[in-house]
């Protein structure tokens, strides 16, 4: 039966929803094959139906091209979904994918990571006035707006946004909001506490 064997490609990432499982070349391999001979025997069939006129072979044809069109989807949809997951693995663990999940990967999917990752990074030092942004950093909403900090060298003085003036020495702690103090922590001039 037509696109059996993509449809378990499908099951395969169904059944493994929380972590992604070893590349499935082989089950890959042979639903590009039944692909490859839907497509030649439609070929077949289609210059029959042009040389002799016989319009008996058309539902036939319709069928496998359907057939065809599923197996193209469900291989498509394989490989997005892999992809989607390793680029959220990207997000979770940085830039080094634990061994284990590493060797599920195939060649093609460790060179898009690493590229995607290359990507990432170079956008992430292009934004913010030469020092970068980390995006991967605090990916989540922050629990308050305020937060604890330390001074780690002395600084001097410095503005808060709503005028206060506040002394930043070495070894002295604050509770600043959390938008004014991540250009110093960035800087290497506050370090969070907590």
């Amino acid at each position: 039966m037509f696109g059996e064997q993509a449809f378990e490609l499908i099951k395969e990432l169904e059944r493994n929803s929380e972590n992604l499982p070893p590349f499935n070349d082989e089950i890959v391999r042979g639903v590009l094959d039944e692909i490859n001979a839907i497509f030649e025997e439609n070929r077949k069939d289609a210059n029959t139906v042009n040389e002799t006129g016989d319009r008996s072979l058309i539902p036939l044809l319709m069928y496998r091209d359907a057939s065809l069109y599923r197996n193209k989807r469900c291989v498509l949809a394989y490989l997005y979904n892999r992809l989607k997951r390793i680029k959220e693995m990207r997000w979770q663990f940085g830039v080094a994918i634990p061994n284990e999940i590493k060797s599920n990967l195939c060649e093609p999917e460790i060179q898009w990571f690493n590229a995607y990752t290359q990507n990432l990074g170079t956008y992430m030092r292009s934004i913010g006035d030469d020092i970068g942004l980390n995006l991967t950093d605090n990916v989540g909403p922050p629990k308050s707006l305020y937060v604890e900090v330390r001074c780690v060298t002395d600084y001097g003085k410095y503005e808060l946004e709503n005028g206060d003036v506040i002394l930043l020495r070495e070894n002295s702690q604050h509770y600043l909001p959390r938008v004014e103090c991540e250009p110093l922590i960035r800087q290497g001039i506050l370090e969070h506490l907590g």
